[in-house]
């Protein structure tokens, strides 16, 4: 186990690697001048030049990047183009908000996706299981600036029960803050839950057909106990791999519901800085969201090791 976990941080710190490059580089040739994005279009061309040396943009690509992962490692991501503030003290604070909405939005979609899917196993082929199959399929169709404008419509301004904006007043107390994240997480509920449930109860019907639970059956167990101790803890495995590939989409793909609801989080931000030709701000933005994704993964698998004896035994071998 050690040597696996040794095995995969070496692969995830290759790849973050591999992620910083194309980050850098890929900012490095959009379109655009630092020195000029700073002091604006009537400046001269000699300020301008005088400020890009000031910012290092004149060296060498290579001297630049260096200098920016030395940075990064350090805990300096840089200046901010637009607000002339380390880069650090908007995205941290974006990841935090990001992080609340994405946990409340696991909180409410992963129970009630994974206990849907596990029904529609267990009644497969009948109208249970074709009401959750269908409805999953047509809620993952929704776009969630549609159900968000739906949702705001009928629960904020119509019944007025909930917060339009997700953004709750300063000093509000952390669970008074709940409230206000609800109706902003529901729409990413409804676009999770019909892939969670899918493999949910995909995993389940194959564990239900497998031998160990057939001769669980024979044994005169429960069906009960054959559930809860042969079915669930073998059909959730590749479930638990799902859900930690979208914890990158709840972190990053946040724009158009953060924007809908004037939700200050790490999306709204990255787009933000890309508006505003804010490299330093877009770099650190989306390699944050590519180390979350990572960790997401990693953690994924080890939990997938943990829970599956046959896994350990073959790395073991």
């Amino acid at each position: 186990m050690t040597q696996y976990l040794l095995k995969r941080l070496g692969l995830v710190l290759l790849t973050l690697i591999i992620l910083s490059l194309i980050i850098f580089f890929a900012g490095s040739i959009l379109p655009g001048n630092p020195g000029r994005a700073i002091l604006g279009p009537f400046a001269s061309q000699h300020a301008v030049e005088a400020l890009n040396r000031q910012l290092g943009a004149d060296r060498p690509l290579i001297d630049q990047y260096w200098s920016w992962a030395s940075g990064i490692v350090h805990g300096d991501m840089g200046l901010s183009y637009q607000f002339r503030a380390p880069v650090s003290s908007f995205v941290f604070p974006a990841l935090g908000r990001s992080l609340k909405l994405a946990v409340v939005a696991f909180i409410i979609v992963v129970p009630v996706s994974i206990v849907a899917g596990v029904v529609a196993a267990l009644y497969r082929g009948r109208a249970v299981d074709r009401v959750i199959s269908v409805a999953g399929l047509s809620l993952s169709t929704v776009p969630e600036f549609v159900s968000g404008v739906v949702l705001i419509v009928v629960f904020a301004i119509g019944l007025k029960v909930l917060p339009v904006t997700a953004n709750p007043p300063s000093g509000t107390a952390p669970l008074a803050q709940l409230r206000y994240l609800i109706l902003p997480s529901i729409p990413l509920v409804l676009v999770l839950f019909g892939y969670i449930a899918r493999m949910a109860r995909a995993g389940t019907i194959e564990a239900l057909d497998s031998d160990y639970v057939r001769t669980a059956t024979l044994k005169g167990l429960p069906r009960s106990v054959v559930i809860r101790r042969h079915v669930l803890r073998n059909s959730l495995l590749p479930t638990i791999t799902v859900i930690a590939t979208q914890t990158g989409y709840l972190i990053g793909g946040l724009v158009i519901v953060e924007s809908l609801f004037n939700y200050p989080g790490l999306g709204r931000l990255i787009v933000t800085a890309a508006n505003n030709k804010d490299f330093p701000m877009l770099e650190a933005g989306v390699l944050i969201i590519g180390i979350v994704f990572l960790v997401a993964t990693l953690v994924a698998d080890v939990l997938y090791t943990v829970l599956n004896p046959r896994i350990r035994l073959q790395r073991a071998e």
